[in-house]
């Protein structure tokens, strides 16, 4: 196979095109081409509104080595020869099981392990609180209409996991060097993603997609011999001589396993605190807090590509960094063009926020957390003293404390409405009156209000710096009737479950998956991360006779 490195052609270019500057870079007939496929695709717009796609390919021809050495006298750094890594199962182990595996939860870490472990014949159970994928969208769009909230099956919990109601974006900065990247995309493009997803920079799908998708994915899994169990909650573990040896599900049911893999997800606060009450040892860990901010997706297109519409390339995204005064870190995270800002809240009383998509992406405004990153030393001075004792350090779970603490506020301010403020006033710190040229573009009721009270002060101050610093890289952005919404408090995970070289934690079989676990920051992370603990335990364990 010849890879081709940096090929750069019009966004309006057509299939004809691309052959045709592949064939000129390897100077060879079109009918010596025999097949070629696109490994990346991104976005050139360096000199807007000329924008241009930058290709990887890798082409097959006849005599390939003779090709390349002839090619490579000609000093052309961007071909080279190669050969893609391809996904590998794992070999199995020598220590029987007695029952399957059992895996809580069914986002991506729970399920693309799951789908290993029935790939090789492990017949996992996985136990999902919520509700599958179709019944848990009518129960969510229910609770955006006004409905009461269902502390199990919402944006949060249910089939797929949070990522469900989001962008959907694919992209991951975790390094590929066994082809787990790939292998969760080409399991997404089986189940009915598009092929665009397999090379795109900045993949993803969008909740409408993504609901169908999970559930082939699911079935096709069942088919390979697991099972899934929805609306069931584990309850209780039994844990003896430091090994898991069965759980309780709904309060009723008990299920024996040797092998209990946590795929929770960064929401799940009463499983963590059941697994801390089972001495499960976890640790506190960073993360951010801060609020959704809504442009117009117009305004967003102009500063991206030069134009306020590309049909071609559809609603231009961001990433944004600053380092404020103080020091600390302000970042624009999950970005949804063409989005809604939606309530995903999961416990009564308390109220956060996230940015979701549908695939078109045809909403009328961009969205986007923009927060600031706080350490376990930030807690200290923002939840109850009884989390921190000097004598034994800090508890593990005073994360989900402060996220309590600051969505509780955000629910208090509107009774459970999602609170809006213009950017103006927010550095006013005065409440909102009246909406500028921009309007909500929300999934659940919103009212204007002042978020500022919310945060502690030095989050207020890192955001306002921050929201102004990115004003001089996208011109707009700290526009006075720019929208903020909150409380963005799910960022990631507030824990960390350590696990050693085998992927189990101090109790012998559990394997901790995922973001709630601390190994993972998105869809695709996350589903890798269900690979690789699937590898583990089959690399441990033979296979259910």
């Amino acid at each position: 196979m010849i890879r081709i490195t940096q090929l750069k052609l019009p966004i309006e270019h057509t299939k004809e095109m691309l052959e045709d500057k592949i064939c000129h870079q390897l100077k060879i007939r079109r009918k010596e081409l025999l097949s070629w496929e696109i490994v990346r695709r991104s976005v050139d717009a360096r000199k807007k509104p000329q924008l241009t796609f930058v290709y990887t390919i890798d082409a097959e021809t006849e005599h390939e080595n003779k090709l390349f050495s002839r090619i490579s006298k000609g000093c052309h750094n961007n071909i080279m020869l190669t050969e893609r890594k391809k996904y590998q199962l794992p070999h199995t182990g020598l220590e029987k099981l007695q029952n399957p595996p059992v895996i809580i939860g069914s986002g991506p870490a729970g399920l693309f392990c799951a789908w290993l472990l029935a790939k090789m014949g492990y017949r996992p159970l996985v136990l999902e609180r919520g509700a599958d994928a179709f019944r848990r969208k009518e129960q969510v769009d229910d609770f955006w209409q006004g409905k009461p909230l269902d502390p199990d099956c919402n944006v949060q919990f249910g089939e797929g996991g949070a990522g469900t109601f989001s962008d959907g974006k694919l992209n991951t900065s975790v390094k590929d060097v066994s082809g787990r990247n790939r292998k969760v995309l080409e399991l997404f493009v089986k189940a009915g993603a598009p092929e665009e997803i397999l090379y795109d920079q900045k993949p993803h799908l969008g909740t409408d997609q993504l609901i169908h998708i999970i559930t082939t994915l699911r079935k096709r899994i069942e088919k390979l011999g697991g099972t899934f169990y929805f609306n069931s909650k584990v309850t209780d573990l039994e844990i003896a001589g430091g090994r898991i040896r069965r759980v309780e599900v709904n309060h009723s049911k008990w299920i024996d396993t040797q092998v209990l893999i946590p795929a929770i997800g960064h929401s799940a606060r009463d499983t963590f605190e059941l697994f801390q009450k089972k001495g499960i040892y976890m640790e506190p860990k960073s993360f951010a807090v801060g609020v959704r901010i809504e442009h117009p997706q117009s305004m967003i297109n102009e500063s991206q590509y030069g134009r306020k519409e590309n049909k071609i390339l559809g609603a231009a995204s961001y990433k944004l960094t600053h380092q404020t005064k103080e020091g600390r870190g302000v970042y624009s995270f999950c970005m949804c063009p063409g989005g809604y800002v939606v309530n995903a809240s999961s416990e009564a009383g308390y109220l956060a926020v996230n940015g979701m998509s549908y695939h078109g992406r045809d909403s009328e405004n961009a969205n986007s957390a923009i927060v600031v990153t706080v350490s376990p030393e930030d807690y200290r001075n923002e939840i109850p003293e009884d989390s921190f004792q000097p004598s034994k350090g800090m508890d593990p779970l005073a994360g989900l404390a402060f996220q309590r603490h600051l969505e509780k506020a955000a629910y208090d301010l509107n009774n459970g409405k999602i609170p809006v403020q213009r950017f103006e006033d927010f550095c006013k710190n005065q409440p909102s009156t009246a909406l500028g040229e921009i309007t909500p573009c929300t999934r659940g009721s919103y009212a204007l209000t002042n978020l500022r009270p919310v945060f502690p002060a030095v989050v207020s101050r890192s955001l306002e710096e921050g929201i102004h610093g990115f004003g001089k890289k996208i011109r707009g952005f700290d526009r006075p009737d720019a929208l903020l919404s909150g409380v963005e408090s799910r960022t990631s995970s507030p824990v960390r479950i350590p696990r050693g070289e085998d992927f189990t934690c101090n109790i012998h079989g559990i394997y901790p998956c995922g973001e709630g676990a601390g190994y993972a920051g998105g869809i695709t992370s996350a589903a890798m991360d269900g690979l690789r603990v699937g590898e583990a335990v089959c690399e441990k364990y033979m296979k259910l006779s």
